[in-house]
């Protein structure tokens, strides 16, 4: 996921992926204990596409009104 793509959205738009992405890496974490998911990268993938999330919710400005 690029920055440029992150700093369009909204925080509302952020929160839910990052919802989403917070309920994949749990899902990922049990599969690749099972030995059901071979690719572990795939969790530090999702995990850095996490932490820009949030970085880029946490540079947004406060007073940015969220719309649900």
């Amino acid at each position: 996921m690029a920055a440029k793509e992150l700093k369009q959205k909204s925080a509302v738009e952020l929160n839910r992926e990052a919802a989403d992405l917070h309920s994949a890496i749990r899902d990922l974490r049990f599969k690749i204990a099972t030995r059901q998911h071979g690719k572990v990268r795939d969790m530090r993938n999702k995990k850095r596409d996490l932490a820009r999330i949030l970085t880029e919710l946490a540079s947004k400005p406060m007073s940015e009104p969220e719309i649900v």
